[in-house]
């Protein structure tokens, strides 16, 4: 079938190599022309991959209008914080009742909303759906097995994604907890540039193990608050993709906390990444929220308060470990 994919950055490169290895035709779209015609012309996207030869049947516009009317299977592969701009260009086109599934994670920072309630603002007489968990983008373009969640507030909408991207070694499970799976993904970064200050000040095993399991309660109360199931988040969508992003050098959150624990500051840091790193963004909306909803989150407000308010690691590792003493409680 025809399926449109809304960005060409590495994730969205990596599920249109997947998808068109199952036989369907992409149709990608970006703003960067270089990008758009090395894509048509050689099959090499300048962004990223660029050792990758893509299949014929991936081909790239800068024409939204020709994008949408492509097809009405619509991905999304956008970084969150252009998730709204992009959702209303998309609405100008006057192209309704599009199937719009969600790759990106993250909480818009202007809102602290939900990609969900971004698309219900901008994009409402479309059928929104996520998908979340353990996929970096370098493993799902060369085939290694991955599994992932797919949420839904649409009755099979859902199970009809499942059957168009499930092969491969790629395994999809289907799910109606919307907020469950987009909490998981947005918080897990969080936790996962605290791993790498962790990793670069060679803190130990003990300690990353600690950090993610302390994390995970944090996203537990977290999601609670906003109305995701706690059985979510110790799936795929919570645990599996903290784990991942918390022990990968794949993972643009981890190699950014690794700088900084390395000794650079926050800006230093994401200079040198080159690349949006979503929990540096999401720790600011996540720390507003959880201020706004009294939850505990120790670990985020940490990781805040070094790359936004310049205090060292060591200083908060004194204070997390002189914290009063309690029972442990995920949630």
């Amino acid at each position: 079938m025809n399926i449109t994919m809304l960005g060409a950055g590495s994730f969205g490169t990596g599920m249109s190599k997947h998808l068109a290895d199952l036989g369907h035709n992409i149709l990608m779209w970006t703003i960067d022309k270089e990008q758009s015609e090395s894509i048509n012309k050689s099959g090499r996207n300048t962004f990223c991959f660029q050792d990758t030869i893509l299949p014929k049947t991936i081909k790239c516009t800068l024409d939204m209008d020709e994008a949408l009317n492509f097809s009405d299977r619509v991905i999304m592969a956008i970084p969150t914080q252009f998730e709204r701009e992009v959702c209303q260009k998309a609405a100008a086109t006057g192209i309704k009742n599009l199937h719009m599934l969600n790759l990106a994670k993250g909480i818009e920072i202007s809102k602290g909303s939900l990609l969900h309630k971004v698309h219900e603002e901008e994009c409402k007489d479309n059928i929104y759906s996520a998908l979340s968990g353990p996929s970096h983008a370098e493993e799902v373009l060369i085939g290694c097995p991955t599994a992932v969640a797919l949420a839904s507030f649409h009755e099979g909408e859902a199970e009809s994604w499942q059957k168009i991207l499930t092969g491969n070694n790629f395994r999809v499970y289907t799910s109606d907890d919307v907020i469950g799976l987009e909490v998981g993904g947005a918080t897990k970064n969080i936790y996962a540039v605290a791993a790498g200050i962790s990793k670069a000040m060679k803190l130990g095993d003990n300690a990353l193990a600690a950090l993610a399991c302390r994390g995970l309660a944090e996203i537990m109360r977290f999601g609670k608050k906003l109305g995701a199931k706690p059985m979510t988040l110790s799936g795929l969508a919570g645990v599996g993709d903290l784990m991942v992003t918390c022990y990968s050098m794949h993972s643009r959150n981890f190699r950014l906390g690794l700088a900084v624990g390395s000794g650079k500051t926050f800006d230093e840091a994401a200079k040198e990444l080159g690349q949006v790193a979503e929990g540096a963004y999401t720790v600011r909306a996540v720390i507003e929220n959880s201020r706004k909803f009294d939850v505990e989150m120790p670990l985020a407000e940490g990781v805040y308060r070094i790359l936004y308010g310049g205090e060292s690691p060591e200083l908060i590792i004194r204070e997390l470990f002189s914290r009063p003493l309690k029972a442990e409680q995920l949630f």
